[in-house]
């Protein structure tokens, strides 16, 4: 019998410092991928912005060094740099190396703050191979430095100062990092770009120093210019309605304008923070913009059929609107800060927002009308929705046979282990079909491109028959009815060819999904699959590459072989080898004779065993899961490659049309 491993207290680790940090890097910032990697700056900008709301500073400058490391620079008070009473260090390395250290905890320091349990800079240092902090205070600057977390020296002083601020900056640790400690530029702008909405007196500086590339932003309009520009490709249906006020210690302020289109646009702040999940401040907007909207509406008889009533629903069709909040004692659903959960900041919102905007509407009757027609409208179409909707809940309900020929269920039924692949074209869905697993594998073949929901009501949505299908064969619902604990599958997996009509209809699917079913892709659900670009063959050996740098990484491999002479006679029975059917040879340098590199045009030219191989099968495929970095972004990138307008789609193709890989020519 082998013998039993024992466990005893000398087996119970315990991880000092900022150990924890480096051990499990996920738990504090997310992932140790692009979003968690540039989640850094984020934490030291957001730690900036807190002077700005404690009214201490009013310009951050960040900079991406062609080094790769970052700075981020501030003219607040600058971290205190006296000694600590009880850690008998500088404070300013008490920030930098102790977790849950800082000072937001105390509100006679900072009124209100986002960086709420004291971890953001000491995480930073953490997962940097260096750091570097420079504080400019009492006419003093002083300085330390750091190598993964620890202290290099003590703070010294090392020269003098007429300014006041901090200076942070830190090299990113590239082997925590993967696959890239590389921050871009783009990435970051939107944030930035978000915080200069939210706050009016900031300015926010960012340059890139490896492409020189470099912006400002100020906004002086605050919420106002952020509607503006989240629908800027829209046509506004009046100004936008600008409503502030404090209760209870607690600011408020909230924008919002209808626009021609259909889709909701609501974000949500709470101390700066996107709360991207809403919470009680959402529920409090929405309660008052539904009850003030229909007494108003009732009061002056706009509403001329007794058969319609004004839902919230109603409300939000094609609305566009800000809620920024700032609250002393937030209550959030862990370090993401997704969700608030104070219960009285509902009660507030909706008293500050059903007082002014009730005024708001007896002052400006024809913007109200305006507003009421447009809901009005909506109510129609919702009518008209709610039959289709009736349609899809009863199939829904029928057994699988509802959807001859088309869905190809799985045969086991708990979600957790199902997953069902949307597939483009019924080729493609015959293959997927034949080498799937059909035990945990469920084969959805669509045929065409689906409808663009960008552009159109939901009544006329449930119409098309692709859009159907997926919402019966998920099975959640639609709308206020979707119910997730329905949900059939526990991973939607949307599989297209590797060309521009596969990416348009990857697109179109992710429109419906943002739109229509936006909860499942913020909990992890939906994911892109990887087919492969090119097969290369050499004698009986066959490998798969997913882009043109793995295909040169097997050539050199193949080279290599060829030069330790062991592959001859391999590479002599190969020599009059033939391209796949359909695929497209292309011809390799003389070296390289009796190896053939094939590029697939679609799906369908794969045969089952290939499309499994390569793409199917969870031990060796390559899944992309589809996430919202920034609710915000996500809106106005689908508002530009899906909306009505033509001149911002063509900005934006002309501007990323560098980073095309696979372009059709």
């Amino acid at each position: 019998m082998a013998k039993t491993q024992e466990y005893g207290a000398q087996d119970i680790q315990i991880l000092k410092g900022l150990e924890a940090v480096r051990k499990r890097p996920a738990m504090y910032i997310g992932d140790v991928g692009p979003r968690g990697l540039h989640h850094l700056v984020y934490e030291i900008v957001d730690n900036s912005i807190d002077e700005v709301l404690a009214g201490h500073a009013s310009e951050i400058d960040i900079v991406l060094n062609e080094d790769g490391s970052c700075t981020v620079t501030d003219n607040g008070r600058g971290i205190p740099t006296g000694i600590h009473p009880t850690e008998k260090v500088s404070a300013i390395q008490v920030v930098m190396t102790v977790l849950h250290a800082g000072g937001k905890f105390d509100k006679n320091v900072y009124k209100v703050s986002g960086g709420l349990h004291g971890v953001g800079a000491s995480v930073v240092n953490a997962l940097s191979e260096w750091c570097e902090v420079e504080v400019h205070q009492n006419g003093e600057i002083f300085y330390q430095k750091y190598l993964a977390g620890d202290p290099v020296a003590p703070v010294k002083m090392i020269g003098k100062t007429k300014i006041t601020g901090t200076k942070v900056t830190w090299l990113p640790d590239a082997e925590i990092f993967k696959p890239s400690i590389v921050m871009r530029f783009d990435y970051l702008r939107e944030r930035m770009m978000e915080l200069s909405f939210l706050n009016p007196i900031v300015t926010l500086k960012m340059r890139d120093e490896r492409s020189k590339e470099e912006e400002v932003f100020h906004a002086k309009g605050g919420l106002r210019d952020f509607v503006k520009h989240t629908d800027r490709n829209k046509i506004s249906l009046h100004r936008p309605v600008f409503i502030e006020g404090m209760k209870e210690n607690t600011p408020v302020e909230v924008c919002f304008e209808y626009n021609d289109g259909y889709n909701e646009n609501l974000f949500s702040y709470v101390n700066n923070i996107n709360t991207h999940e809403g919470g009680t401040h959402v529920a409090g907007f929405k309660t008052a913009l539904t009850r003030t909207m229909n007494n108003w509406a009732a009061k002056n008889n706009l509403i001329k059929s007794d058969k319609i009533s004004l839902t919230g629903d109603d409300f939000r069709e094609g609305l566009t609107a800000i809620i920024s909040v700032k609250v002393q004692e937030p209550q959030f659903e862990g370090q993401t800060k997704t969700k608030l959960g104070n219960s009285e900041v509902k009660g507030i919102i909706e008293s500050i927002l059903g007082e002014q905007l009730a005024s708001f509407l007896e002052e400006n009757p024809p913007i109200g009308k305006r507003i009421i027609e447009k809901v009005t409208r909506a109510a129609e179409a919702r009518e008209a929705a709610r039959k289709a909707k009736d349609m899809v809940r009863r199939k829904n309900s029928l057994e699988n046979s509802a959807l001859p020929g088309k869905l190809a269920d799985c045969s086991i039924t708990d979600p957790e282990h199902c997953e069902i692949y949307l597939v483009e074209g019924d080729s493609a869905g015959g293959s997927a079909k034949q080498g799937r697993d059909r035990r945990f594998q469920a084969i959805l073949p669509l045929k065409g491109k689906i409808l663009n929901v960008q552009k159109a009501r939901l009544h006329k949505m449930l119409e098309n028959e692709e859009v159907r299908n997926i919402f019966t064969a998920l099975g959640i619902g639609i709308g206020e009815q979707q119910d997730l604990t329905k949900m059939r599958y526990g991973k939607v997996i949307l599989m297209a060819d590797a060309d521009i009509d596969g990416a348009h209809i990857r697109t179109l699917i992710l429109t419906l999904f943002y739109n229509h079913m936006r909860d499942l892709i913020e909990n992890g659900n939906i994911y892109i699959a990887q087919p492969p670009l090119y097969k290369v063959k050499k004698g009986k050996q066959e490998f798969y590459a997913y882009n043109d740098e793995e295909r040169d990484e097997i050539l050199k491999r193949i080279k290599a072989q060829r030069k330790s002479g062991k592959d001859e006679e391999e590479i002599a029975e190969d020599q009059d080898f033939v391209a796949d059917e359909g695929s497209i040879a292309t011809p390799v340098a003389p070296d390289m004779k009796g190896i053939v590199i094939s590029r697939f045009k679609g799906l369908g030219e794969m045969n089952p065993d290939q499309l499994w191989s390569t793409t199917m099968n969870p031990e060796t495929r390559t899944l992309l899961r589809v996430n919202i970095e920034s609710a915000s972004a996500a809106a106005d990138i689908f508002e530009t490659l899906m909306g009505d307008a033509v001149e911002p789609r063509r900005a934006f193709i002309e501007k990323n049309a560098t980073y095309v890989r696979n372009l059709d020519v």
